[in-house]
């Protein structure tokens, strides 16, 4: 029998990228842009991804206020959340929460898809959302880019 092993590699925290990209949320439909950022805050498009490492990027989303939903979204999905009171189911429809806080939507979505324990809240911090273009990480350089029709990443050549 052979002493030869293969071993599986897995990332260390230290070895994490300190990638930034751009993202720009106008006319994206609000899910597919949602699957597609989690995928980078994860990871999953690099080839050392490793699951229980967060080893994915930082993303900045600028003009969520210009995202779009499909069919009847817009007025007929709700947000539901408890008080934790008798009687105190609060709800709102997708416009309301987009008129009171237009990042609502996708960061809740984000949050989502995500997972529900400390190395996915550990991952939402690395997610910047803006309702307009303007954005206060130039200093990190980031990159723009865009997202292919199977969610691959395609790096603006404008940048």
């Amino acid at each position: 029998m052979s002493s030869v092993t293969n071993r599986t590699y897995f990332a260390s925290p230290s070895e994490r990228d300190e990638e930034w990209f751009l993202v720009d949320a106008r006319n994206e439909t609000l899910g597919r842009l949602a699957t597609n950022i989690v995928r980078i805050l994860r990871g999953k498009h690099r080839p050392q991804y490793t699951p229980h490492i967060n080893s994915g990027a930082h993303v900045i989303v600028i003009n969520t206020s210009a995202m779009r939903v499909t069919g009847s979204k817009l007025d007929k999905k709700q947000y539901r959340r408890y008080t934790g009171y008798p009687g105190g189911l609060r709800t709102r429809t997708y416009e309301e929460a987009v008129e009171h806080d237009p990042t609502f939507p996708l960061r809740n979505a984000i949050r989502g898809m995500l997972q529900h324990n400390t190395l996915g809240r550990d991952m939402l911090t690395s997610v910047r959302i803006y309702a307009d273009d303007h954005h206060e990480h130039h200093a990190q350089k980031p990159v723009r880019i865009t997202f292919g029709r199977l969610g691959e990443i395609v790096r603006d050549s404008n940048d």
